[in-house]
């Protein structure tokens, strides 16, 4: 995962589902290709392939010479002449928005036996609930509205953070309902003519069909050694961020295909102590 910013809506976050009553579970994938292969709605405009990119999570700025494709907070405005994927994260609420989801959407917090909301320590962020279909609808609305503002907004594609945050719920969270609840998404993007990504995640890269995601936004995928996994699914509309310059070097080596960035980990703007930026 990387830095998650204030979002310009003041609705809080998605939800991947939990052990009960849900009833877990997605659809089917889309027909025809578009690009990605097999599951990808046709009259879809993927990323280009093999393009140069920006991850841009941590403030906009003028992208470097060369950039094709940059990703975005959903509260910035797309680059201009460039493919724009609008950031939403979309299982966890932010530290600065819990307030809010603890007043108008507090059945959908994820709880622990005592009632207290289950956390990601790593990034201190509520896991949320959307263990049943009614519980998913409610989300898929919000995050719906977000999907519009985007398309709206310009972008070009759908960036959906945290699908995996049912790895750090302690048993709580199922695979299953948070498939089922991405498809959602995917199905809403897809309504507005904007792809839609699989992020991270890459243990459920079997179920792209049920997903219904077009491509790939990975981190860290030399690192962890996943990428050839995203790559036997999506071919090479994968785009990929690296933090650290050996991981960087073996993926220009190894993947030559690939759209792939090295950026630091903070993701500060251009100008800013610490920033990295590199393509291959």
């Amino acid at each position: 995962m990387v830095l998650r910013l204030v979002a310009w809506m003041v609705v809080v976050s998605a939800a991947c589902g939990s052990n009960g009553s849900g009833d877990d579970g997605g659809g089917g994938g889309g027909d025809g290709g578009g690009g990605g292969g097999d599951g990808t709605p046709p009259g879809l405009t993927l990323p280009p392939v093999n393009a140069s990119v920006d991850y841009q999570l941590g403030g906009a700025y003028a992208p470097p010479a060369g950039v094709q494709i940059v990703s975005r907070d959903r509260g910035a405005a797309p680059a201009a002449g460039l493919y724009n994927i609008c950031y939403v994260n979309g299982c966890q609420i932010q530290p600065d928005e819990e307030q809010l989801w603890l007043t108008q959407y507090p059945d959908l917090i994820l709880r622990d036996g005592q009632g207290n909301p289950v956390i990601d320590a790593d990034w201190n962020e509520m896991l949320i609930d959307v263990g049943t279909a009614a519980k998913r609808t409610a989300v898929a609305a919000i995050v719906g509205g977000w999907i519009a503002g985007c398309a709206s907004a310009g972008f070009d594609a759908i960036e959906i953070d945290n699908l995996d945050s049912f790895t750090r719920s302690g048993g709580r969270l199922t695979e299953a309902a948070a498939v089922a609840a991405m498809r959602l998404f995917a199905d809403d993007a897809h309504g507005h003519g904007l792809p839609a990504a699989q992020k991270n995640s890459a243990e459920l890269v079997g179920r792209r069909a049920e997903l219904g995601t077009d491509f790939v936004v990975a981190e860290e995928c030399n690192r962890y050694a996943e990428c050839g996994t995203y790559t036997a699914a999506y071919g090479d509309a994968v785009i990929v961020i690296e933090y650290r310059q050996v991981d960087f070097d073996a993926g220009c080596n190894a993947f030559p295909g690939l759209s792939i960035v090295l950026r630091d980990r903070n993701l500060v703007v251009l100008g800013q102590p610490g920033y990295v930026f590199a393509g291959c």
